[in-house]
């Protein structure tokens, strides 16, 4: 009983009777002896104490899970036995996830890789399942290739996809993320120095962030033409609402005990704005940067549907579509995840730098 309150614990029992039922039906030879060995071995090894459990354990629970996922492959086809051992790699990796995330956080830089682990050995786990089971159920590429098939794919396609990402990414998401962030910025400030734009203006900006990108991009590529300016023009009009609110709000966070202090030491609007309240305002202000920081590559991408020149991730997207290129559409979803997650995690830790002070930052 000690051992299923351990973390991991109800897993590692999943994972155990899994293996059990694999076994019991695999006479009919659908099941590699190397994947129930290297299975057996995760089993042993989950029930020493949770004690015991260090980073030499996780690397040998890894290392087995990976071998018998990797042998497993060849023999994925649809069979109780081969389902058997399929949970069982999945218990066994969630055990293992499990394991990672509860593990006391190491300082300094080792604590922030220590940090992508459990997500990484998740992330690997939901590939492995796709892969395993398209192999098994024999899905047809035009509906769901593998990841294998994809990775094939954007080995063969990297001019291609180079072009698309710098037109799409390069050109028309960050020209409009520059472009409407800092528009939304210079506008909150000036909101903030005269209320009345606060009371009429917001409102309308509420309106205009309503209108739906699938009836501003026609009009975007009538006025702005086919190429990236067009992009960069929906993407603007996509970011700038929420950039502005979150500035908006944080230039507002300040307490009243704190504005009174500016006001006894005859601080300016402007001294007030540079020491008090844009400092406060900084985890709003990148709060509206990690939102803008995905639509704006949603809004390029959904923009080149309505026109483009023969580049881009959309064009390539809606053009492989209808070719029934299903591994090439998957290839530009899987860059612009990946360049979209970059994004992201760029701008996540410039943050961390700025307000480090903040107490969200705190024991990260």
């Amino acid at each position: 009983m000690t051992l299923l309150r351990d973390s991991g614990g109800l897993q590692w029992a999943g994972m155990a009777l899994a293996f059990l039922l694999a076994v019991a039906l695999g006479g009919t030879g659908d099941l590699a002896a190397a994947t129930m060995l290297l299975l057996f071995a995760v089993v042993m090894l989950g029930i020493l104490p949770a004690a015991r459990r260090g980073w030499a354990w996780s690397l040998a629970v890894a290392a087995a899970l990976a071998g018998a996922a990797q042998a497993l492959l060849p023999h994925a086809v649809s069979s109780l036995p081969v389902w058997g051992a399929v949970v069982a790699i999945w218990l066994g990796a969630w055990m293992l996830v499990a394991q990672l995330a509860d593990r006391p956080r190491l300082s300094g830089l080792p604590g922030r890789l220590q940090g992508l682990l459990a997500p990484l050995a998740f992330g690997a786990t939901l590939l492995w399942l796709w892969e395993v089971s398209v192999r098994a159920l024999e899905g047809p590429r035009v509906i769901l290739p593998a990841p294998s098939a994809i990775w094939a794919r954007i080995l063969r396609s990297t001019d291609i996809l180079w072009v698309d990402f710098v037109q799409t990414f390069v050109k028309g998401a960050l020209s409009g993320f520059a472009i409407g962030g800092g528009a939304a910025l210079v506008f909150a400030l000036v909101v903030d120095r005269y209320d009345y734009l606060r009371r009429g203006l917001l409102p309308v900006g509420n309106f205009l962030a309503a209108l739906p990108i699938i009836g501003t991009a026609p009009i975007m590529v009538m006025w702005f033409g086919f190429d990236w300016q067009s992009k960069a023009a929906v993407v603007v009009a996509m970011v700038f609402f929420p950039m502005l609110v979150n500035t908006v709000q944080g230039l507002a966070a300040t307490e009243a005990m704190q504005r009174d202090l500016m006001r006894t030491y005859n601080a300016t609007w402007a001294q007030g704005l540079l020491k008090l309240r844009l400092p406060a305002a900084m985890p709003f202000i990148f709060n509206g940067l990690k939102i803008s920081s995905t639509l704006s590559l949603i809004g390029a991408i959904v923009a080149e549907f309505f026109g483009s020149p023969t580049r881009g991730m959309g064009f390539r997207i809606s053009t492989e579509v209808g070719r029934l290129q299903l591994d090439m559409v998957w290839a530009e979803i899987a860059v612009a995840a990946l360049a979209g997650s970059l994004f992201y995690g760029l701008i996540a830790l410039v943050e961390r730098g700025v307000t480090f002070w903040h107490p969200s930052q705190r024991g990260r």
